[in-house]
């Protein structure tokens, strides 16, 4: 099991959530279990705190991305080492999922090829509810994907979602978006490849001290779900001259724009190195 951890200034949350995983997998999962931080463009102490939760807990590493890649960028890069796992997942690094509702959407995937985590069916737990503002704009976005895309899925943007290393591997060179919209990728090349998604409630926990900008956040997500729709269209290639617009507009809105084949060079310190993984490059 390999779990990924996107990271961007987390110096103050992020090591109490490394060793609850660490010490919850030690005690309640049998198989092997790797946790990867995928830092992007960290200017705090990030990758110091990681060294020193690493020193206690030999299954916490990092890869460290100096220049900022997005949450998308970063998760990207980090399924480029799913052939580690048979299975692999991701969680946010403020701890809103809980070691325990992340090991029941693993023990799930033994019924589909990606379980995803839900705050809106009806059986999930949240013990503390998102800002009135967040859930309003998360149902807008909900209702722009489901026009878009026609998914049937009621949260495609909670944070915690496990994968089969096969279906991870099959669609990671159809990932582009390095945004929050990130997940609308994965979700919809998964479907498009034939895979089962299965969305299950759990239990989620909102956290004080998000860096997200909810307006800007918003405004490049939506301009993300749009292109993702176009790149599936006839009209794709209409649309190369209004790449330098495009490019434009996400350096605006403070996002990353969405992201070629090449791989991003990365700084990974040598005592946190996770082993190298088979290419997994088209």
């Amino acid at each position: 099991m390999l779990l990924l951890i996107p990271a961007y200034n987390e110096e103050k949350r992020i090591a109490p959530v490394l060793r609850d995983y660490a010490e919850f997998f030690r005690r309640n999962y049998s198989g092997k279990f790797q946790l990867v931080v995928v830092l992007n463009g960290c200017v705090d102490d990030t990758l110091g705190v990681v060294e020193r939760v690493a020193v206690d807990f030999p299954e916490v590493s990092a890869i460290n991305f100096p220049g900022r890649i997005g949450k998308g960028g970063a998760l990207i890069e980090g399924l480029r080492l799913a052939p580690k796992g048979d299975l692999v997942g991701y969680v946010d690094a403020d701890g809103a999922t809980a070691p325990r509702a992340f090991l029941d959407l693993v023990r799930k995937c033994a019924d589909a090829d990606c379980v995803i985590g839900s705050r809106w069916l009806p059986d999930s737990v949240l013990p503390q509810s998102q800002p009135g503002m967040r859930r309003f704009a998360s149902r807008v976005f909900h209702t722009i994907v489901q026009t878009l895309f026609w998914m049937n899925i009621q949260d495609t943007q909670c944070a915690a979602k496990v994968i089969r290393r096969e279906a991870a591997e099959k669609i990671h060179p159809t990932l582009r978006l390095t945004d929050m919209a990130f997940d609308i990728n994965l979700l919809y090349s998964l479907k498009r490849a034939g895979y089962r998604i299965l969305e299950t409630p759990t239990e989620w926990t909102d956290k004080t001290g998000s860096t997200v900008r909810i307006f800007r956040s918003s405004l490049s997500m939506f301009l993300s779900v749009v292109r993702l729709r176009l790149v599936y269209s006839p009209f794709y290639k209409m649309m190369q001259p209004l790449r330098p617009l495009e490019t434009w507009l996400y350096q605006r809105l403070g996002a990353p724009p969405p992201r070629s084949a090449v791989r991003v060079p990365s700084t990974q310190p040598n005592s946190l190195n996770p082993p190298e993984p088979k290419p997994s490059d088209p």
